[in-house]
């Protein structure tokens, strides 16, 4: 047995409803600036609100449910309301376009949607393809208090004198899943990241103790909760150690720093981009009163920029490394230990990482190669890709798993991250897999064939550029691709360069030298 125990996130909830209480639990401020409060007791009431309307619907244990919402307290309700009836949420990115949540609905055999009126439209639309889609939630029906809806014939508000419902007893496993996400960092298009209630008590107990959360602590999350990051690196380590989350509906840098002062947050996490915008901002007198002692962030950035953001708003940075399969932050700085910067630390307990060659060789400190890690699927790390038994197999060999991310370690064990081997594009915190921004592109009738790399980016760290040839006699503009990618793809997908080419450049077995084109993008 280890760390874990047999806890699920039923019971890592209610119990610390019954420890906590009244403690302060999550605070959430909306678009418009308004703010309520909630209790852990409240959060464990909410989930058990949801979870049992969820269950007079017909979700039932091992469902999959898609919960297609912008951070709000709606979110944490649903996931751990899912949870608490053994259900399983698909949290999908709310710059979906209709094709693509298509896709995530139909491909993880959701049975439901839980969402709010303003992608209402956009549910509906594409229900009609979705033969496995019985029933759709309506949250946040009201845009500054929450309330619950059942689409189209029932509504619940969250009156704090109604009654919790009994749950009936549902046995629940540690193992049991509790997410698909979709994630980017791999090429196949259909990788479902399988997540189980033991992935997510790991990360919340390695993330507490790694960033040495109290109870005092007051968490800011402005990154997305359908993400890894919001849910792994913030909410479970926040909610494990009994500390508060601050959470807004989206974020701000001109907003950011005004909003730490006032809510006087101690901790934050960020990545790349969003320290470069908060660096663009005016400076302000009260830059650095704030009561804030750390920022994890992922990721990195200049040694300039690094220093600039420390003394600025006079707090320390804390880089780190990890992906959707290995449940977010795997190597992070050692707080208490020797810290180095612009280095993503040391491995977490309970895994071991590692640098191999293309063999599966271990590498000596110095020499570059692919990161793997070493874990206990559905515990440790992810379970696996949902559906996907050949590619799971694939990235877990000999009990590693083979991230695709190139980096180095150095003579005191701490690792450093080089890149990407496998072709995903980092934009501002987004994963965009090159494959299906090409797809997309190549369904386009004058586009014979297309090759979309990275480029650098001076605030989203890295931009889209596809290099696209033609059908011969055919005549296009980049404008008109763009175009047609916005319609198809989330935004942060489309490509911000076009590059037309007569052919693109390949080796014997025909594999596009993708080297060569970002070296000629370079040099343009």
């Amino acid at each position: 047995m280890d760390c874990i125990g047999t806890e699920t996130l039923r019971t890592f909830l209610e119990f610390r409803a019954r420890t906590y209480q009244e403690k302060e639990c999550l605070v959430f401020e909306n678009k418009d600036g308004h703010v309520i409060r909630y209790t852990y007791r409240q959060l464990d009431e909410y989930a058990t609100r949801y979870a049992g309307l969820l269950f007079s619907k017909g979700i039932r244990h091992g469902d999959k449910v898609v919960v297609h919402l912008r951070n709000c307290p709606e979110f944490l309700f649903s996931w751990f309301g899912l949870a608490k009836i053994g259900a399983v949420m698909v949290p999908t990115n709310v710059l979906s376009t209709a094709p693509e949540l298509e896709h995530f609905i139909n491909y993880s055999d959701a049975v439901a949607v839980i969402t709010e009126p303003d992608y209402a439209t956009l549910v509906r639309e594409v229900r009609p393809k979705c033969p496995k889609l019985r029933e759709l939630f309506l949250v946040r029906t009201v845009s500054w208090y929450p309330t619950a809806q059942l689409f189209p014939d029932m509504t619940l508000l969250h009156d704090p004198g109604a009654d919790i419902p009994q749950l009936p007893s549902i046995p629940l496993h540690t193992e049991d899943d509790a997410l698909i996400i979709f994630s980017g960092n791999t090429l196949a298009r259909n990788s479902a990241v399988l997540l189980t209630h033991a992935n997510a008590l790991f990360a919340g107990i390695f993330g507490a103790q790694a960033m040495k959360v109290v109870p005092e602590d007051r968490h800011f999350i402005v990154l997305p909760l359908f993400h890894v990051n919001g849910l792994f690196i913030s909410c479970m380590p926040v909610l494990t150690a009994g500390a508060t989350l601050i959470i807004t509906e989206q974020f701000s840098a001109s907003r950011y720093m005004e909003q730490v002062r006032r809510y006087e947050v101690t901790t934050s996490s960020l990545v790349g981009a969003t320290v470069r915008m908060l660096l663009n901002q005016p400076p302000h007198e009260l830059d650095s009163c704030n009561k804030l002692r750390l920022i994890a962030f992922a990721i990195p950035i200049s040694d300039e920029e690094w220093e600039r953001f420390e003394q600025r708003f006079h707090v320390r940075l804390c880089d780190l490394w990890g992906m959707t399969e290995t449940l977010g932050a795997t190597t992070i700085n050692p707080i208490d230990g020797k810290f180095k910067r612009n280095c993503q630390g040391l491995p977490r307990l309970g895994n071991e990482v590692k640098i191999v060659d293309e063999q599966g060789h271990e590498q000596p400190p110095g020499t570059p190669g692919e990161i793997v890690v070493k874990g206990i699927p559905g515990r440790t790390i992810m379970k696996g890709y949902y559906k996907e038994p050949d590619t799971t197999q694939a990235v877990m060999r000999d009990g590693w798993l083979h991230t695709g991310d190139l980096g180095v370690m150095d003579e005191e064990g701490y690792f450093y991250f080089r890149g990407r081997i496998k072709d995903v594009i980092k934009r501002a915190g987004e994963n965009v897999a090159s494959p299906e921004v090409e797809q997309v592109l190549a369904q386009h009738p004058f586009v014979k064939e297309a090759a979309v790399v990275s480029m650098p980016d001076p605030v989203r760290d890295e931009a889209v550029a596809a290099f696209v040839v033609l059908h011969e006699g055919e005549e296009c503009t980049a404008e008109q691709l763009i175009a047609w990618c916005s319609e198809r793809l989330a935004k942060f997908k489309v490509p911000s360069r076009i590059l037309f080419r007569n052919s693109l450049p390949r080796n014997a077995d025909g594999t596009v030298r993708k080297d060569i084109l970002r070296r000629e993008l370079s040099a343009a």
